[in-house]
């Protein structure tokens, strides 16, 4: 990543970092333009949430990782902005959890999905998917309805990141379980998940291998009570609620 002239003091240091990360991978062919829109609307949120993980994220992030290790076959679905953000981060989940790797994009070309694939085999991806693109999602018309059918395609849990709502509406539809990462707890995507994280995705995913870590040797009972007891509503109000408080809070 290309440096930056910023002090790690800076109030705004985090928010800097990652700005420059997204931009780095439209320097790369993983991000693409839209994608600097959709990191700046992310942002809004995270700032009226203080930039902090919220309690009723955490239990969504530990609820996930439940939900990840009782998964008969877990794929994490993988766009620029992600692959950009927290590539090593998403292969170190997948590791703690044994879920597969898939690159799903809207602004799809060949050069692009290449690029991504390379990009998390160099951050220690052993094989990522989404190359053969031989399945649908039913009832998408776009390019995400692409997926591997031995990934996406034949998954019981999918970890949906950033918004993606018409995908999430059409996987739920499929009947997968879903867990989605969105800063926007109104957002089709967040409304559509099993488990809603709302969280900036650089913070939820190392609180979810973090949870996965701690649960490691859970029993499928403990686990399948973890996600019972998670109440996604509560969580999406609770949500809901601290975005409100940040609008209304003095600096």
């Amino acid at each position: 990543m290309s440096d930056i002239d910023v002090p790690e003091d800076h109030p705004r240091y985090e928010s800097l970092l990652t700005r420059h990360r997204i931009e780095d991978g439209v320097e790369k062919g993983i991000t693409s333009r839209q994608g600097l829109i959709a990191q700046g609307r992310g942002e809004a949120f995270d700032y009226l949430l203080g930039e902090r993980t919220i309690p009723s994220a955490d239990a969504a992030e530990r609820a996930a990782a439940a939900q990840l290790l009782l998964a008969d076959h877990a794929v994490l679905s993988v766009n620029g902005n992600v692959a950009a953000l927290v590539p090593g981060e998403l292969v170190e989940l997948a590791e703690e959890t044994g879920a597969e790797l898939e690159v799903n994009l809207f602004n799809r070309t060949d050069e692009r999905m290449q690029a991504i694939v390379d990009h998390l085999r160099e951050h220690g991806a052993d094989e990522v998917k989404g190359l053969a693109a031989d399945g649908r999602i039913p009832n998408l018309s776009h390019e995400r309805a692409k997926v591997d059918s031995d990934g996406i395609g034949d998954a019981d849990v999918v970890l949906v990141p950033l918004e993606d709502g018409d995908r999430a509406e059409a996987l739920a539809a499929m009947g997968k379980v879903e867990i989605v990462v969105d800063l926007n707890p109104m957002s089709r995507s967040a409304q559509s998940a099993d488990v809603p994280i709302v969280d900036n995705i650089v913070r939820a995913v190392p609180n979810v291998t973090r949870h996965a870590r701690e649960l490691a040797d859970a029993s499928r009972e403990e686990l399948q009570g973890i996600v019972d007891e998670f109440d996604r509503e509560a969580a999406l109000a609770a949500a809901e609620r601290a975005i409100r408080e940040g609008v209304g809070r003095d600096e």
